[in-house]
């Protein structure tokens, strides 16, 4: 029976500053620890060099002081009182030996006092090193008329010679007062850098759980965090607005679908159980089938707009005989709606104007401006529109124009959102205010553009830009615009 393996328990994080500290400690630690051993080094090679170049002075002094008449070896009696003054002088300790030797290898003067054994203990067999490794020394040959006498051996530890414990322990100090400067250091820049993104972790997670009421008041001198914090800031803003815009469209498309179903259902209920009488009766099934094709559309709508937002709605990119485009398009909209009559001028330059884009979505971009200027007119205005076609550089731009009550100024920046309509608009139709977003949409994927050109109570104009077409070469000759009607 296989045992069921155990997931690996998550690894524990830590903070920014105890990551980021902790390694530069170590990092701190570890350099100047070997930028202290590189420097003892060099002190315990240079101690060593000049301490050698001491101790052959003394040995040279020693050697001068020893020499007698008659080319022999004469220690004076006052050789321990110079010896006291040299090594008071050298500021030497007492691991300093002094020796002199005839040519025979007889001691004839040892400081401190030893026998003649005690020289084979502390120099070698041939005489010519100190047996000890942990001693370094220096020979120096007592000369009298070119004739060799003896020889001097001045010897010291090596351990006293390389760095005394005052020097290894200013070393230290230093070392320590560094390491902790450089660790404060590191520790105050990382504690000043993480707090501001502390707080913008904190202020995320109060987005996560829905709390956009966050509270960023950092001010820092690096100009990246400031932009970040900005930019934050500016974002949850923004989804604050974003959340209240969705509640509160999801709560208008839901009362625009809502309405009409409520009024379908009492319609059909009436009928039904007999309340009403057969006349009446028509009246309301003809009442039920206009609201229900009022909530086909609103679902048609919604759909269309889902599709376009995820992409797979086709546009094509073909050559579009314009001027001809929008004289079908109002013609077959008046025919739509014949019974309001409406009156439509069409403005434009005589000649064949091509564009590129999708003549069957620059039909609904058109009919949507149409129909939304149409809602716009009062009842007792006759429905008039004024549409104009222009070439403006590399595009062709389609202004339509309606001589409705206009949009009030602190809807216009808001009409292309989704779901949005104006209170005005609200009053007057029912819809889910996905129009002129779907339009908009249609528009940039044809390469184009939609934007509301001007509005007053006098009336508005929306333009939709699109590409010029230019004759490209013969074998690249695109195909000329057919009516969608046809198509």
């Amino acid at each position: 029976m296989d045992r069921q393996l155990k997931p690996n328990p998550p690894k524990r994080k830590t903070s920014m500053l105890s990551y980021w500290t902790l390694r530069y400690f170590l990092i701190l630690c570890i350099g100047f620890t070997l930028i202290a051993a590189g420097a003892l080094y060099w002190i315990r090679s240079t101690s060593i060099e000049k301490s050698m170049k001491t101790a052959e002075l003394l040995g040279l002094e020693i050697a001068e002081k020893v020499t007698g008449p008659g080319n022999r070896l004469l220690i004076p009696p006052d050789i321990d009182m110079l010896v006291d003054k040299r090594i008071k002088l050298f500021n030497t300790d007492n691991y300093f030996c002094i020796m002199v030797l005839d040519n025979n290898h007889h001691l004839m003067y040892s400081r401190p006092k030893m026998t003649q054994d005690d020289v084979r203990y502390h120099l070698s067999d041939d005489l010519n090193a100190p047996r000890n490794k942990n001693y370094a020394g220096v020979t120096v040959n007592i000369t009298d008329s070119n004739e060799t006498l003896g020889k001097v051996w001045v010897m010291q530890s090596k351990k006293s010679l390389t760095f005394s414990t005052e020097t290894f322990v200013i070393v230290v100090l230093l070392l320590a007062a560094l390491i902790l400067c450089g660790w404060f250091t590191i520790y105050w820049l990382s504690r000043k850098l993480s707090k501001p993104i502390r707080q913008v972790a904190h202020a995320a997670e109060q987005i996560r759980i829905g709390n956009y009421e966050v509270n960023l008041d950092i001010d820092t001198k690096e100009q990246e965090m400031n932009e970040l914090v900005s930019s934050f800031r500016d974002m949850s803003i923004r989804l604050k607005q974003l959340e209240e815009w969705r509640a509160l469209s999801l709560a208008g498309v839901t009362h625009e679908l809502k309405t009409p179903v409520t009024s379908i259902k009492g319609l059909v209920m009436a009928v039904r159980d007999d309340i009403v009488s057969p006349q009446e009766g028509k009246e309301f099934l003809d009442i039920a089938l206009k609201e229900s094709q009022r909530m086909e559309r609103m679902v048609a709508d919604l759909l269309d707009y889902n599709a376009m937002s995820a992409g797979s709605v086709a546009v094509r990119h073909e050559r579009i005989d314009l001027h001809l485009l929008v004289r079908e398009i109002i013609y077959q909209w008046r025919i739509t709606c014949e019974d309001k009559m409406p009156e439509i001028e069409l403005e434009a330059s005589t000649g064949t104007q091509y564009a590129i884009g999708d003549a069957l979505r620059v039909q609904q971009i058109i009919v949507n401006l149409l129909n939304n200027g149409l809602q716009a007119m009062s009842d007792e205005q006759t429905p008039a529109f004024r549409i104009r076609l222009q070439a403006e550089g590399e595009h062709l731009s389609i202004d339509v124009r309606d001589y409705g009550t206009g949009i009030a100024p602190e809807d216009q920046p808001k009409i292309f959102e989704r779901f949005y309509r104006g209170e005005l608009k609200k009053r007057r139709t029912r819809g889910l205010g996905l129009g002129l977003t779907y339009s908009r949409l249609l528009a940039e994927a044809q390469d184009g553009e939609l934007f509301l050109a001007s509005s007053s109570p006098e009336g508005s104009i929306f333009t939709l830009r699109l590409p010029l077409w230019t004759p490209p070469d013969q074998h690249k000759r695109e195909q000329t615009y057919r009516s969608p009607v046809n198509a």
